[in-house]
């Protein structure tokens, strides 16, 4: 069963400290209530369907890999001309988790103690505490990143928005010259 969250619209969570070897198999079709919750989380016009198929599976000694799809039907708004626009969210979940006392939650250090990141390199594990995790809050994660951020009306192209004025300027008008004030200032010594 879902319910509605501070931290997301989302939440399923599943036991992971028994998981079988291959894993375990979630399917979330959400409901009216929550496509609507998650239309009011995301600030979206409306969530016409939402679906995660999600796989939980053992990783390593005590980690957890979480792969799987989600699959959206959204309608957002434009951000130059504010209409409705539909739009198509599918997200590939691929992400591994491991408990906050793993070896492998302690991030790379070099002898001077500074973090060792290597961008082409793969994403360090997330970690988690206790004996689950949320995998409705997972989906909706990758169901957030895969919306785009600034939709354009199909045509619209990289226009500027149009924004409204209300008065007409005088094309001969100059711009005031933001040093103007200090022409007569002299400085006392």
């Amino acid at each position: 069963m879902t319910t509605r969250k501070t931290d997301g619209a989302l939440s399923f969570p599943v036991f992971v400290n028994r998981l079988p070897q291959k894993g375990v198999t979630i399917k979330i079709d959400a409901d009216e209530r929550e496509r609507e919750a998650l239309r009011d989380f995301h600030e979206l016009e409306d969530v016409k369907s939402f679906k995660a198929d999600v796989q939980i599976m053992p990783w390593k000694k005590d980690g957890i890999r979480v792969r799987g799809t989600v699959k959206a039907e959204i309608v957002q708004s434009c951000i130059v001309t504010l209409e409705p626009i539909d739009a198509t969210v599918n997200a590939e979940i691929d992400t591994l988790f491991v408990p906050e006392s793993s070896r492998l939650a302690r991030l790379p250090l070099d002898e001077n103690g500074e973090l060792i990141i290597d961008a082409e390199g793969p994403d360090a594990p997330e970690t988690f505490s206790g004996d689950r995790l949320d995998a409705g809050a997972i989906a909706e994660e990758f169901f957030e990143l895969a919306i785009d951020p600034y939709p354009r009306k199909p045509g619209i192209g990289d226009a500027p928005p149009v924004v409204a004025s209300f008065g007409e300027a005088d094309e001969t008008e100059k711009p005031a010259n933001p040093f103007a004030g200090l022409k007569d200032w002299k400085q006392k010594t």
